[in-house]
């Protein structure tokens, strides 16, 4: 048996707008520095990628990505100093909230043992 547990946070609508999917494309933003590429790198569409970040954006007010000219000179995408600290603090509460899971699933693991041996 193993644990699944999905964290993310919502809007005041109940809208998705942080999850792993969205910390996963800001590291790919971070190592390719560009939102094509990185929306490649995780075999999702760049209009998919564009509305992540667009929705990510609105939904706390602030800007995350710093938009450069594309076209034919790529000058890409860097994250801007919120969206480095907010990659950061997203990893480390799912990491934290993660971890804390595992003791009362251990838990829960040996009453569902003790049960099934009665």
């Amino acid at each position: 048996m193993e644990l699944k547990s999905k964290l993310y946070l919502l809007d005041e609508n109940g809208d998705k707008f942080m999850g792993m999917g969205v910390l996963w494309l800001l590291q790919a933003i971070d190592k390719t520095k560009s939102l094509r590429e990185a929306a490649s790198e995780l075999n999702i569409s760049y209009s998919k990628a564009y509305k992540m970040i667009n929705n990510l954006e609105t939904s706390l007010g602030k800007t995350v990505i710093d938009r450069k000219k594309g076209g034919a000179e790529r000058q890409g995408v860097t994250l801007t100093p919120f969206g480095v600290a907010l990659y950061q603090l997203y990893f480390e509460f799912q990491s934290k909230a993660k971890q804390r899971l595992m003791e009362p699933y251990e838990e829960f693991c040996n009453k569902l043992k003790g049960l099934m041996e009665d």
